[in-house]
């Protein structure tokens, strides 16, 4: 029951060419129609409803995200790395001046840090419909007071919208943008509606930070060198860093908690493994005042936006 419903919406949404669609959802529609209604040996049922759909899964995970596509200006960089030692360069950093949503002078920046600078990460969790599912965007902090934000996101055309049900299938690739919060933060604050972002301090230790933001690196490399396909239940915002957290043992966390995908939990689940700073608030109390919009809108775009945020918020003064 929920192979089929599957099955025809991958037809419907990847086939490509275009033209190519009514024809094999046709076809589908045929042979599993046949096979339901006219088939009276159950053995030979289920041989051929598996064939059938064993031959659209085969064609579906064979499918290779096209190159040299129009991409929506937001998106329209792929970031990369170049690293010696604790020296890293960073290209392609998004910066963006936004005056709307829509409308923005866009920034792609080239700066240098270095690795030995990174004290920790906090964790920005942006909430915009469905109470399980949230956006998540890790930024490091470094010793002299700068942070730089980690977002991975669906990568999309110019005539493309997201969608969540679209994210299920072959339609956006893979993007892991690096920004400062101005952007990738404010972005959601202050132009866009219906968006709100908690902001948590996370325990996560030196050594174990600057580990994970140089596993960022390489994955940033590797999708600029090798194009993937965004999942939004298999390779999401979330899943490549609580994917590597949990076999890197830190924190606690397990590859098999839902909450680690549908992250619209997250934070209640990283709160329960006592991986958040909460000067000892309860989580209701502490997701409340984790609430960085009014404290985003009031520094717009102020040079020090990104300690502005954190001011007042608890575990955040040490």
């Amino acid at each position: 029951m929920l192979l089929g419903p599957w099955a025809l919406m991958a037809l419907w949404l990847d086939m490509r060419p275009g033209w190519l669609r009514i024809p094999s959802v046709i076809v589908y529609l045929v042979v599993a129609g046949t096979l339901f209604l006219w088939t009276d040996l159950a053995v030979w049922r289920w041989a051929v409803w598996i064939a059938l759909n064993g031959g659209v899964i085969g064609w579906w995970l064979r499918l290779k995200p096209p190159l040299g596509q129009d991409w929506a200006p937001e998106v329209a960089h792929m970031p990369w790395a170049e690293q010696t030692g604790d020296r890293v360069i960073l290209h392609d950093v998004r910066n963006f001046e936004y005056r709307t949503e829509t409308d923005y002078t866009g920034h792609w920046e080239t700066r240098t840090i270095d690795l030995r600078q990174i004290l920790g990460a906090d964790l920005f969790l942006t909430h915009w419909g469905p109470p399980l599912i949230a956006h998540s965007i890790v930024s490091f902090r470094f010793a002299d007071g700068t942070y730089l934000a980690t977002s991975i996101e669906a990568r999309r055309t110019r005539t493309q919208k997201y969608s969540a049900l679209r994210g299920f299938f072959r339609q956006f690739q893979l993007i892991y943008l690096i920004a400062d919060e101005r952007d990738v933060v404010r972005l959601r604050t202050n132009y866009r509606n219906g968006e709100d972002v908690y902001l948590y301090r996370t325990r996560l230790k030196a050594a174990d930070a600057r580990a994970l933001f140089e596993g960022y690196l390489g994955w940033m490399n590797m999708t600029r060198a090798q194009p993937q396909w965004y999942n939004a239940l298999t390779k999401n915002c979330s899943t490549p860093m609580t994917s590597y957290l949990a076999k890197a043992n830190v924190g606690g966390i397990s590859r098999w908690d839902w909450r680690g995908v549908l992250d619209g939990s997250g934070d209640k689940m990283l709160y329960q493994l006592g991986d958040l700073e909460g000067d000892g608030l309860p989580f209701d109390q502490l997701k409340r005042q984790a609430l960085v919009n009014p404290a985003a809108r009031a520094a717009d775009g102020a040079a020090d936006f990104s300690q502005r945020i954190r001011e007042g918020c608890a575990g955040f003064g040490k």
